[in-house]
C-alpha cells in the first residue's frame, strides 16, 4: 500500500468537495493523510477513508517557511504521493521541502518546479463543478457522478448534542453566514419571519463573525416565541456544528462551506442562492431543493443580472434574495 499526503483546501465546502477524490485514492489502495488548517481539519476527520490528519500550525499569509521547514523534517520519508489541492505557490513547498517524490497538483503560482506531475487550470468560465475539478487530480475519468459524503461518529453526535441540550431531529438548523459578502446571504428578515412559522425550535449555526446576524435573526422570534431560535454562532467547536447538523431535522442555508456539510450528511435542506450559481457548486445531494430566482421563469423580470458572483449588488438592489420570500422557502422544507 502507498502512502499519500494530501494538501487540503482552507475553506469547508472546498473541504468537503475533495470527499470523493480521496474516496477514489484509497478504494484503489493508498493509504490517506490529510494536511489541513485547523478550521477545516474536523471535515477530514469525518471521512473515514482518513488515517490521519495533520493540522497545519501555518496562519494566513507568508511563506512561513521555517514552520514549513520543521514539519517537513518531520514528514520526511513517510509519503510516495503528495496530492496538493489549492493552487497557491506556498502549499506545494511542504511536499517538496518534505521529498515527496511524486507530487500532483493544477498549475498555480509559478509551480511548475514545485510540481512533478502538473495539470492545467480550466480556463475562467470552463472550471467544471469543483467535484470534478479536485477529484480528476486522481487521473480517473467519469468524474461527474460522485457526490461527497461524510460519517461522524454515533457516539460522537450523542456526546455533542449532550453539550448543547439538543435532541435527534427535534430542531432545524440555520445557517444564514456567507464569508464572501452580503451578496450571497439571504436578509436576516427572511430567516426570522421563516423561525416564527415553523412548529420546531431553529438552530443558528455560524463563526463568531456571524453572532451579531445571528442574533438579528433570533431576538425578534424570541421576543415574540422565548426560546424558540438558539443562537450557537461563534459558541460550538466545528465538530459539535458538524454533529448538530447531522442530527438536524432540516437545514436552510445560503451557499456556504455549512451548505455542503448538510449535502455530504444527507439532511433534507433547503439552499438559497443569490450572486452566485448553483451550476458551479451546488449542494449534491438529492435531499437538497435548491432556490435561484435566476433559473425560476415565473419570476419577473428576468435577473440578466446574475450570477454576477460580487460580494455585494452591483445594482444595490439584491433581488436575487430579498425577493425570495419566506413562504417559499417553508414550502420547500414541507415538500
Amino acid at each position: 500500500m502507498s502512502s499519500s499526503l494530501i494538501i487540503a483546501p482552507q475553506w469547508i465546502g472546498d473541504a468537503v468537495m475533495t470527499e470523493p477524490l480521496l474516496r477514489r485514492l484509497h478504494a484503489r489502495g493508498e493509504k490517506l493523510t490529510v494536511g489541513a488548517l485547523p478550521w477545516v481539519a474536523p471535515v477530514y476527520r469525518a471521512m473515514p477513508q482518513v488515517s490521519e490528519v495533520i493540522e497545519f500550525p501555518f496562519a494566513h499569509g507568508g511563506l512561513q517557511l521555517k514552520a514549513r521547514r520543521s514539519l517537513a523534517k518531520r514528514i520526511a520519508g513517510r509519503f510516495d504521493t503528495a496530492y496538493v489541492l489549492p493552487n497557491s505557490l506556498k502549499s506545494a513547498l511542504l511536499p517538496l521541502l518534505a521529498g515527496i517524490p511524486k507530487r500532483i497538483g493544477y498549475l498555480g503560482e509559478a509551480r511548475i518546479g514545485l510540481l512533478t506531475h502538473r495539470l492545467k487550470n480550466p480556463r475562467k468560465g470552463k472550471r467544471p463543478p469543483m467535484v470534478a475539478f479536485y477529484s480528476a487530480l486522481s487521473g480517473d475519468t467519469h468524474l461527474d457522478t460522485d457526490r461527497p459524503v461524510l460519517a461522524m461518529p454515533p457516539a460522537e453526535v450523542d456526546q455533542a448534542l449532550a453539550e448543547l441540550g439538543l435532541q435527534h431531529a427535534t430542531y432545524v438548523v440555520f445557517a444564514p453566514g456567507a464569508e464572501y459578502g452580503p451578496a450571497k446571504r439571504w436578509p436576516a428578515t427572511h430567516f426570522s419571519a421563516l423561525a416564527q412559522s415553523l412548529d420546531v425550535p431553529v438552530v443558528l449555526l455560524g463563526s463568531g463573525k456571524e453572532t451579531a446576524l445571528c442574533e438579528e435573526i433570533a431576538a425578534p422570534v424570541n421576543a415574540l416565541q422565548p426560546g424558540r431560535c438558539l443562537n450557537f454562532a461563534g459558541k460550538t467547536t466545528l465538530v459539535q456544528a458538524l454533529c448538530a447538523i447531522a442530527a438536524a431535522r432540516q437545514v436552510v442555508s445560503n451557499d456556504s462551506g455549512l451548505m455542503h456539510v448538510a449535502a455530504a450528511f444527507g439532511v433534507p435542506q433547503v439552499a438559497i442562492f443569490g450572486s452566485s450559481s448553483p451550476l458551479h457548486t451546488p449542494p449534491l445531494s438529492e435531499r437538497a431543493a435548491v432556490l435561484w430566482l435566476k433559473s425560476d421563469p415565473d419570476y419577473q423580470p428576468p435577473l440578466d443580472c446574475a450570477p454576477c458572483f460580487e460580494r455585494e449588488c452591483p445594482l444595490g438592489h439584491t433581488r436575487c434574495l430579498n425577493d425570495i420570500t419566506a413562504a417559499r422557502v417553508l414550502a420547500a422544507l414541507t415538500v
